[in-house]
């Protein structure tokens, strides 16, 4: 079982000759738990750029004012390792509004059984989104999960990197685009936090700061069901070259 799995992994892998960040569609940090065995997450991810890119950008259009609905769709084949898939969509003024792409997502996690000190996981990323709304239509991204309860605290880091295969970034090397999130639980179902992520840009050749994306997001989880997931937040960016002002909104459902 386990050989004809990685030998899936491996072959998802090879198709996705083909997310650097994701552009506003999907702003999360991921936990290392997967979704139960037998069981389906439908998530809605919206996103809204209320002070973003006003102008084309290297042939992408302006993310200004623009709403990103993106469709998540995961499902857990054994205890520690599931699939996710998404389907990306925007809607703006200015002939805006379009489907945008979609991506595949194997993940595996450390079983329960090995009691390792923190939760860990790594998901596998890849696809394509339409030239127009993105720098890079085919392109991969590689990310570990460590994340860990302390009490009411909870802390997630996700040292993400990605990888382009085709569009303007093509030729460069893997970026590294670190997330980071911290949470406490206030009440059994409300546990605000902030979030942090980062698109620092190529490893063997790091742009300056100002050049880099830095966003930071208050947020807050609100665990009103085993059932559902609902995660609410507002960002800035912390340089130019990074959109501001994002309200975000993830409403999940898990079905067996």
């Amino acid at each position: 079982m386990i050989r004809k799995i990685a030998g899936l992994c491996a072959g998802w892998m090879m198709l996705a000759g083909m997310a650097m960040a994701q552009d506003n569609y999907e702003i999360q940090v991921y936990g290392s738990q997967t979704v139960n065995k037998g069981y389906t997450m439908v998530e809605l991810h919206s996103n809204y750029t209320a002070d973003g890119e006003r102008t084309y950008k290297n042939d992408v259009l302006p993310t200004q004012h623009m709403l990103h609905e993106t469709v998540e769709i995961t499902h857990g084949f054994t205890p520690w390792f599931e699939v996710g898939c998404y389907f990306f969509n925007a809607i703006g003024d200015m002939n805006r509004t379009n489907y945008v792409g979609s991506h595949i997502r194997p993940r595996v996690r450390v079983p329960d059984s090995w009691q390792w000190p923190v939760g860990v996981s790594l998901s596998l990323e890849g696809g394509f989104q339409k030239r127009a709304y993105s720098e890079d239509d085919w392109s991969m991204e590689i990310r570990p999960i460590v994340d860990k309860q302390l009490g009411d605290l909870y802390l997630s880091f996700n040292p993400t990197f990605d990888k382009s295969f085709h569009g303007i970034n093509k030729n460069q090397g893997f970026e590294f685009a670190p997330n980071f999130k911290a949470g406490y639980n206030v009440t059994k179902t409300i546990a605000p936090g902030i979030e942090y992520y980062g698109g620092w840009g190529a490893l063997n050749n790091l742009p300056p700061f100002y050049r880099q994306e830095h966003q930071l997001f208050a947020a807050v989880d609100l665990n009103v069901s085993p059932v559902w997931e609902i995660n609410a937040g507002f960002g800035w960016g912390l340089t130019s070259g990074t959109d501001d002002h994002i309200f975000k909104l993830i409403l999940g459902r898990r079905f067996h």
